[in-house]
């Protein structure tokens, strides 16, 4: 019996001794994973909060896309120093962010039928499941959030069936006097507000698209600061131009005193974070949407195409122009193309890139032989 019992000790005593030094490598696992995470943390798209993301597209001298370069066939600088490229992915699994921006002023409404047909289609085929979501914006005389973010296709489709159909006033009407209104198409207030108050917030890929002339009157923001707004929330710009009726304006003063309503979007879900100041020029530092100036919309008159090719190549996009050879489905179905053909580049800036201001972009390919194209966004700021 005294056996036994002795026995029986030992053993509790060995099995105690076992559960004791396994209780502090349980502990192990966790230290480590968060160890892990905090190394990782730079080099990944969701949590690098000082990563700068570059998307990029590639075409050859024929135009068509280039989808099989590696981090090493690049060559990055930023402020004309060399970079390292910490992070190098394609862009087709992440989460997709679309918003469509339609000029309903007088000038563009032989267009809008088309426009909501190929439209339809368009988020029909890029919106693939509950992580991918749009947002539908008509400008004229002033912004409205016809549909804010949203992966539902029926409220996507209520909403560009509803384009023009709202109280906005029409760019031609006559106010209670019978004096001649007119009204104004606030293009620039319209990408600002898109890019700042609901393209800011969301991850991954994100692009605001232009259906419009290019023709700004009225917007109290300027063109440099859309450009800006669109940069700092890491969107690309793309452009449909469509020419529709010409202006005849007696007015010289370009419908600078209308137009630009002050609180964000009427009626809308964009946050209602109103007007910041309406910005003057840009911050130094490059050749980018930084360095030109930009006057507020309307104040003289300007090439409306030029307008829309300045914000779409300074934030990384293009311009297309609608003609009898390309409608606005078939470039629709481009820019559908170039947005799953997009590479990611991403670096993280040192304490001199990190500065507050305007940070210019060069990318190129290493080989000087390559007869390729590279498609990118001109820089990215820093700082408030």
């Amino acid at each position: 019996m005294s056996i036994s019992r002795t026995s029986g000790a030992l053993a509790l005593f060995a099995l105690s001794c076992v559960l004791s030094a396994q209780q502090p490598d349980a502990k192990i696992p966790d230290k480590s994973d968060k160890s892990d995470k905090s190394i990782e943390k730079p080099t990944t798209l969701t949590m690098g909060t000082n990563l700068v993301n570059l998307p990029v597209v590639v075409r050859d001298k024929k135009g068509a896309l280039i989808q099989t370069l590696t981090k090493d066939d690049f060559v990055l600088q930023v402020d004309g120093k060399p970079q390292q490229i910490r992070y190098f992915d394609r862009d087709a699994d992440l989460p997709l962010t679309l918003g469509l921006l339609v000029d309903t002023s007088q000038s563009q409404r032989a267009a809008l039928d088309d426009e909501r047909a190929a439209s339809t289609t368009f988020l029909d085929q890029m919106l693939k499941g509950k992580q991918d979501k749009a947002f539908v914006i008509q400008f004229a005389h002033e912004t409205e959030l016809l549909q804010d973010l949203t992966d539902s296709r029926p409220k996507l489709q209520a909403a560009l069936k509803d384009l023009d159909s709202s109280p906005q006033r029409s760019s031609d009407s006559s106010d209670s006097d019978g004096h001649r209104d007119r009204g104004g198409t606030v293009l620039y207030d319209a990408a600002f507000l898109a890019a700042d108050e609901i393209l800011s917030k969301p991850k991954g890929r994100k692009a605001i698209i232009l259906l419009t002339d290019g023709d700004d009157r009225g917007s109290k923001e300027t063109i440099t600061k859309a450009i800006e707004a669109a940069q700092r929330a890491d969107t690309t710009v793309y452009a449909i131009y469509f020419k529709g009726e010409e202006h005849h304006d007696n007015n010289n003063n370009g419908g600078n005193n209308r137009g630009g309503r002050g609180g964000g979007f009427p009626g809308g879900g964009g946050g209602g974070m109103g007007w910041p100041g309406g910005g003057g020029g840009g911050r130094g530092g490059g050749n980018g949407g930084g360095q030109q100036g930009g006057g507020r919309g309307g104040e003289q008159h300007q090439d409306g195409k030029k307008i829309l090719a300045r914000m779409t190549s300074e934030t990384g996009g293009r311009l297309f122009e609608v003609s009898k050879k390309d409608t606005v489905a078939d470039i629709y179905k481009q820019i559908g193309e170039e947005l799953r053909a997009q590479y990611r580049l991403g670096y993280t800036p040192d304490a001199d890139h990190s500065a507050e201001g305007y940070h210019q972009i060069d990318l190129t390919l290493k080989d000087p032989k390559a007869k390729l194209t590279i498609q990118t966004r001109d820089g990215y700021y820093t700082g408030k």
